[in-house]
């Protein structure tokens, strides 16, 4: 899982700096952000984007939980993304994205224990809206294939102390497409 983690946040880099050197880039704009849907899950999470062209930018959102809503879960995941706003502006109006994420999850649901990391690549569409010259909010949604690789075992089984020639073992890996990007973001423009 480590391996894989290390391969998505070099590509996420290659990626991100790919882009910066496409265009000349004057009068930079950059943002922080937070998605007050994944905070309304108790999942904290911060963002950063920056303009890299007329009607591009960059951005990264980092996402983190440990047992929100009394749940027993623990996840991080990292999405990286590149936005083309159809406005002429960045960061503003109409956008189309196209991203990464990848992430390890620890979920016990009904009884079952789902422990495992999870890569994929989707497209976001979404809205950006002025509040003041240095506030936006952002309404965004996004779908994409993401692929898994987990131990998937019932609890009390002790699959989690499973081990094949000193690594560990997974049962369950597959692809599925889901909402790789749902939210409501509050943008504060720092520059």
């Amino acid at each position: 899982m480590k391996h894989s983690l290390h391969i998505l946040y070099k590509s996420a880099l290659v990626i991100i700096l790919s882009i910066m050197g496409i265009e000349k880039m004057d009068a930079q704009m950059i943002a922080v952000r937070n998605n007050v849907v994944y905070d309304a899950t108790m999942s904290p999470n911060i963002g950063f984007e920056l303009v890299v062209g007329e009607r591009k930018t960059i951005s990264i959102d980092f996402m983190g939980n440990y047992k929100p809503l009394g749940k027993d879960m623990k996840m991080m995941f990292l999405q990286p993304e590149f936005r083309y706003y159809f406005s002429g502006r960045p960061m503003f109006k109409h956008f189309v994205g196209l991203g990464l994420i990848g992430g390890g999850y620890d979920i016990t649901w009904k009884g079952k224990v789902y422990d495992g990391m999870a890569l994929g690549m989707g497209m976001t569409f979404g809205y950006v809206k002025k509040i003041t010259s240095r506030f936006n909010i952002d309404f965004h949604a996004g779908f994409g294939v993401i692929g898994y690789k987990q131990k998937e075992y019932y609890e009390g089984d002790h699959f989690d102390q499973d081990y094949m020639e000193g690594n560990e073992r997974t049962n369950a890996s597959g692809y599925t497409l889901l909402p790789t990007n749902i939210g409501v973001s509050v943008h504060y423009i720092l520059k």
